[in-house]
């Protein structure tokens, strides 16, 4: 071969487009992009917060049992954050949460389902709480995924009915628990951990399972990034959708079991804003809100950042309006952020 061919120059614009090849090589990939990025940007979130709780509440916020405390506060909410996660990573919303928390909790401490749980087993108030909520998941699923109703108003109408139906069975009151064995099962401490947060640990562990290391999980993300390529590629979107509310609804109903584990007592109010706070968590985890990306990780994350932040201003002798405000700033930047990083990854990818 000639010299001249060996020597020939390479074209500008080919030069810098293998470079640019070479920097997107897997092997020279920035490892800060993308989830592990986020992740270690809640981390440091996290920690900071922890850092002014520390600074500004000392011993009473660093101690063991505030820790446990959080811990527990946060448990409910991260498990229903795990469902909210699935519905949301699929471009959907779920409203209900909050109601179907209290909806399983109250229709699990009537007389009826407490004398059943004296006659047989503790469990059948479990039992029952699951099935309200998963009743009520597959109830808004139907409507979204064969009723053609959008999810915004179907969820909504199930927030008020099933608050609605709370208050009609409880009567407008509190209705103890007083089964020995469910509160001794659930107040109980593993290994120095309460049986709630470990609930919340296995919770979070199957669902990012189930999310990234399963055909349900790579079609939940299928449907949310482009549901009618979804539908070309052959998954049933519709049974998908119904799938995904159910699951919703599933954690919902075991954050009505933990609930009465936690307080004791099953009441309409109980779960009141959670679905607000589930958002919240979830979107601030990482979770795009249009669809098509999502982590559990990132919710965990979210609802510790939440439940840490609540604890310090608790701490502090802060007004609940003032957490209100906090929060919704907090929220509004999530999404800004989310925002801008899906205009840089369209302007990458154009």
């Amino acid at each position: 071969m000639s010299d001249q061919y060996l020597a020939a120059p390479v074209p500008a614009d080919e030069s810098a487009r293998v470079e640019e090849a070479s920097a997107a090589a897997p092997g020279r990939r920035n490892p800060l992009r993308g989830a592990a990025g986020r992740n270690l940007g809640l981390v440091i979130a996290l920690v900071l917060v922890c850092a002014v709780g520390v600074a500004t509440a000392g011993e009473r916020f660093a101690s063991v049992d505030n820790l446990m405390t959080i811990l527990r506060l946060a448990a409910v909410l991260g498990v229903v954050s795990v469902g909210m996660t699935f519905v949301i990573t699929a471009g959907g919303i779920d409203l209900s949460v909050g109601s179907v928390i209290g909806l399983s909790s109250v229709w699990a401490s009537t007389l009826a389902t407490q004398a059943m749980a004296q006659d047989f087993h503790w469990v059948v108030i479990v039992f029952t709480a699951l099935a309200v909520g998963l009743g009520a998941g597959l109830v808004n699923g139907v409507l979204i995924a064969y009723g053609r109703v959008v999810a915004f108003i179907a969820t909504l109408a199930m927030m008020v009915a099933a608050r609605g139906l709370a208050e009609v069975i409880a009567n407008r009151q509190t209705q103890v628990v007083r089964v020995p064995a469910f509160l001794d099962a659930f107040r109980q401490d593993v290994l120095g951990v309460p049986v709630l947060v470990w609930i919340f640990a296995v919770v979070a562990v199957v669902g990012w399972v189930l999310l990234n290391r399963t055909t349900f999980g790579r079609r939940t993300i299928a449907v949310g990034g482009n549901p009618e390529a979804a539908r070309l590629a052959g998954i049933n979107v519709k049974r998908h959708t119904m799938y995904l509310y159910a699951l919703s609804g599933l954690t919902a109903g075991i954050g009505g079991v933990m609930f009465l584990g936690r307080t004791t007592a099953g009441s309409s109010t109980n779960g009141l804003y959670y679905e607000l706070d589930a958002i919240a968590a979830v979107v601030v985890g990482g979770t795009l809100l249009a669809g098509g990306r999502g982590s559990i990780v990132g919710t965990v994350l979210g609802v510790l950042i939440f439940t840490t932040l609540t604890n310090v201003f608790t701490q502090n002798n802060l007004s609940i309006s003032a957490q209100a405000i906090f929060r919704g700033v907090i929220i509004v930047a999530a999404v800004l952020l989310q925002q801008r990083l899906a205009e840089r990854s369209r302007s990458r990818a154009t």
